[in-house]
């Protein structure tokens, strides 16, 4: 590939065009493979004399920074990568478990700086175990019927990392929220009672029904032990017992 003539190329930094400053030795940009076959772009970019950033690498559309992969074949990994475990993708179209790597990081971080955040009424709060040792991570997602999707994740089920996402959604958006669904972890409820009082705060049923159980348990065996303290050891007395054939 060559760049077309007496078109200047544009700063990577800011994208405003600027005067030639020399060229770099020709690099390699991989493309999706086709029926198998790997593809790559040859390209020698060129550097840019910017008024603004001073001497920068040129800004190409199909590469991003020092990517050695397309913009379009980091997107066709990262799809796949939804469908099939990172080795098995890079395995598969013949790359390494780190170019997938890259390919899902970039995608979530594109995702990520042109995601839209309004109008969000509804959340869910929940933690998830992802190591041993009771390691875990919060989890904040959209629940509102026209979009259900992970909204932040973040170390530990603790208040100050809850307090950590609100601080990130906002004010004015915590302030439009009408519901928040958790289970009964108690550095949760302080959190929402402090920071979104004013939403219905839904308690999911099966924490309720597990909290409900432990109670009517703890019922049940201290009603047991209260009737063993009264009668159990005890000699019964023979002017009660009643003769097998009366029974």
């Amino acid at each position: 590939m060559r760049a077309r003539a007496h078109r200047p190329g544009r700063c990577s930094e800011c994208g405003e065009p600027g005067p030639g400053y020399d060229r770099l030795p020709a690099r390699e940009f991989e493309y999706v493979p086709l029926w198998g076959i790997r593809v790559y772009f040859l390209y020698a970019l060129r550097r840019v004399q910017c008024a603004r950033c001073g001497v920068k690498v040129e800004a190409v559309p199909w590469g991003q920074g020092k990517q050695t992969l397309t913009r379009s074949y980091m997107q066709f990994l990262a799809t796949w990568a939804r469908r099939l475990s990172w080795q098995e993708v890079a395995r598969f179209f013949h790359t390494s478990w780190e170019q997938v790597f890259h390919s899902v990081c970039w995608q979530v971080e594109w995702g990520l700086a042109h995601r839209d955040l309004s109008g969000i009424q509804a959340l869910g709060i929940d933690e998830t175990a992802w190591q041993r040792g009771h390691r875990y991570l919060t989890v904040v997602y959209q629940l509102d019927a026209q979009a259900r999707r992970l909204l932040w994740v973040g170390e530990q089920r603790t208040a100050k990392t809850l307090l950590k996402f609100f601080r990130f959604f906002g004010p004015e958006r915590t302030r439009q929220l009408r519901f928040i669904c958790s289970d009964l972890w108690p550095p949760y409820l302080k959190v929402i009672a402090k920071k979104a009082g004013q939403a219905l705060h839904v308690l999911d049923r099966f924490h309720v029904a597990l909290n409900l159980n432990k109670a009517v348990d703890q019922v049940r065996a201290e009603e047991s032990k209260e009737l063993r303290r009264q009668g159990a050891g005890a000699d019964p007395n023979p002017d009660t017992l009643v003769p097998a054939e009366a029974a």
